[in-house]
């Protein structure tokens, strides 16, 4: 089957994410718009409008709120279904990543180290409407060693696995704001971390030039899946032992490199062999972000040609579309 082409965004695409039943898929990119599209045929459900920067975002299970934060100092609550913003949280530097918890009454957004402040993870319980109009979150932990690049909820919203610029893995606490666990796996900055549908996985992508699977609990360093390339963004299937993975070469070099040589495919791996059996081809860039479709029949990617792609295939015959 022919891909999806989903053309809304003017510059590169910089997070996808699917809900739940997976009929929508969220995008942001480097431009002020975040778009739902649905999923099945392409079409463009609507657009959060109001930011003026770069965008992140992130959605509740239950699909009511979607939570953005953006490099213009803010984070910004928006109802799914009529796009009407609930609430906007100011902060002193670009917000890089959000997220709500399981429950969806907790978020938490990560700040930059940028114009002299320094970056802080920070959370909020939405149950309190006095902490959002005060603009004060219940906890605000400090990052002085090096900022965070990516972040997720742990299972049961006990605590949040961050990525860091140094690759360090870290888990904070969302009662105390300490740090639980620390990995360092990771030799460069971590671009991505994703965790399976149950939680109890999560895959870490980074500028090393690999893809790293970790227990979600312990943090304890299970695979390795390694390129010859900066991996931008890597996603766990639902259903199968396969791992997908974008990235290429820097987007600074793009220009003086054919597609073939900047390999910027998206590239399939077995989760427990760490062997590579087939590539996706189609952006004419690097590919900045992975999702799988809930059910596992498809996923997405996202490029600096600011096209989202939505892939669908057979997970058991990988023929279709696919270099070995």
């Amino acid at each position: 089957m022919k891909p999806i082409l989903l053309q809304g965004h003017e510059r590169s695409i910089t997070q996808i994410k699917y809900n739940r039943e997976g009929d929508l898929l969220f995008s942001v990119a480097k431009d002020p718009i975040a778009n739902v599209w649905y999923s099945v045929n392409g079409e463009r459900l609507g657009t959060y409008t109001g930011h003026t920067g770069a965008v992140c975002c992130s959605f509740t299970k239950s699909i009511w709120n979607v939570l953005t934060g953006s490099a213009d100092n803010s984070c910004r609550l928006w109802d799914c279904e009529t796009g009407k913003q609930l609430a906007l949280l100011e902060t002193s530097s670009a917000v890089r990543t959000c997220g709500f918890d399981f429950s969806g009454n907790i978020i938490m957004f990560s700040t930059d180290k940028q114009m002299g402040y320094q970056c802080f993870l920070n959370y909020f319980d939405l149950r309190d409407p006095q902490q959002i109009e005060d603009n004060q979150p219940y906890q605000s932990v400090p990052c002085n060693e090096s900022k965070i690049t990516s972040a997720v909820w742990g299972p049961l919203g006990e605590f949040v696995i961050a990525g860091h610029e140094n690759g360090e893995i870290n888990q904070y606490s969302a009662k105390s704001g300490e740090i639980l666990k620390t990995a360092k796996e990771h030799t460069k900055q971590i671009n991505d971390i994703q965790s399976s549908v149950d939680l109890t996985m999560l895959i870490s992508a980074s500028k090393d030039c690999t893809a790293k699977l970790f227990d979600s609990t312990s943090l304890e360093h299970i695979k390795t899946f390694k390129t010859e390339r900066p991996v931008n963004s890597a996603a766990i299937s639902p259903i199968m032992d396969h791992v997908v993975m974008g990235g290429g070469q820097e987007a600074m070099e793009v220009t003086t490199t054919s597609t073939r040589i900047g390999k910027f495919e998206a590239r399939f791996f077995h989760a427990a062999y760490e062997e590579e059996f087939g590539r996706v081809k189609g952006h004419f860039g690097p590919i900045n972000c992975v999702a799988f479709h809930p059910d596992g029949k498809s996923y997405s990617s996202g490029g600096e040609d600011g096209y989202v792609r939505i892939h669908y295939f057979d997970p058991h015959y990988f023929d279709f579309e696919l270099e070995a």
